[in-house]
């Protein structure tokens, strides 16, 4: 698939899933307005998709049809976006600006970020059961899905990694820790995202596998890419200071391994993504590309 080609499909993914994000949420003037104004500020200030997208290729990949998971797909990004919130507070990483704008405590103030942030959590996990009720998944995969994405949020998850993060602000922390750190804050919702949309698309437990495979490498890559960007990247393109990381003593990669290693590693996770998908057609070329944007990406 050439560049322009998944260019287009990124394009016409991002639009499918930013339509059903708004249909799915209440509208801003829905009482009580102030919080589901701040729940919409954050999720439409922008963001790629990426997660909600890697669902919606997974399933194509092992041959199901992407658009009936779009809502469970599109309950991924709303969790996301309550971890951006969330992580943006003055008590978290205390950032002012998110994709270019200011984050939601800035506009809201601190409470109503925090109440935002969590219905947008509640929120999603009622999108996930919805489909039990409409009938457009099994009921077993629903549950096996739901139990999934909370693994992925909670204490071995994201919730973990976070913690793992504050904890290690201002000291010397080594490798092991830091992959620990970024497997789990960022990692286990990608791989969540891959996985929920292989098992709703109905592929076999051999491809499911793969797939997750597929995930973990590059749930590591993205977060090796984000912290060369903190570095190399501009404050235009990332929507955010540059050496935020640095400033808040915070590990990264390039300070542990050095920026050649760093660079090496990226390309050895993006190998490994690739091999992980070599049993698939053509169908999962969009998961490839994916994957080489990952490691090529300035934002």
């Amino acid at each position: 698939m050439k560049p322009f080609e998944i260019q287009t499909y990124l394009k016409e993914k991002k639009n499918l899933v930013d339509k059903n994000l708004d249909d799915l949420l209440p509208g801003k003037e829905e009482f009580p307005s102030q919080l589901h104004q701040a729940m919409r500020y954050c999720l439409f200030a922008g963001g790629k998709r990426l997660r909600p997208i890697l669902s919606l290729a997974a399933a194509e990949a092992v041959g199901g049809d992407s658009n009936s998971i779009i809502r469970e797909a599109c309950a991924i990004e709303l969790i996301h976006t309550y971890t951006l919130i969330h992580d943006d507070l003055p008590s978290m990483d205390n950032d002012d600006y998110r994709r270019g704008c200011l984050s939601t405590h800035k506009v809201f103030g601190e409470a109503i970020a925090i109440l935002a942030g969590d219905a947008l959590l509640a929120e999603a996990f009622s999108v996930l059961a919805g489909g039990l009720e409409n009938g457009a998944h099994k009921p077993e995969k629903i549950v096996k899905i739901i139990k999934i994405v909370a693994d992925a949020c909670g204490s071995k998850g994201v919730m973990g990694g976070q913690v793992v993060d504050l904890e290690s602000e201002g000291k010397v922390i080594d490798k092991d820790l830091l992959d620990y750190m970024h497997t789990h804050k960022t990692g286990r919702l990608i791989t969540a995202s891959v996985t929920l949309g292989a098992i709703l698309g109905g592929g076999r437990e051999e491809k499911i596998q793969r797939l997750k495979e597929y995930s973990t490498a590059i749930g590591f890559a993205f977060q090796i890419t984000d912290d060369i960007l903190d570095i190399l990247g501009s404050t235009e393109n990332l929507g955010k200071e540059v050496g935020s990381d640095s400033k808040k003593g915070k590990a990264t990669y390039p300070g542990i391994l050095g920026m050649n290693k760093a660079k090496k590693m990226q390309k050895v996770l993006f190998q490994q993504a690739i091999d992980a998908l070599q049993p698939f057609d053509q169908k999962a070329e969009p998961l490839r590309e994916i994957a080489r944007l990952i490691i090529e990406r300035n934002r």
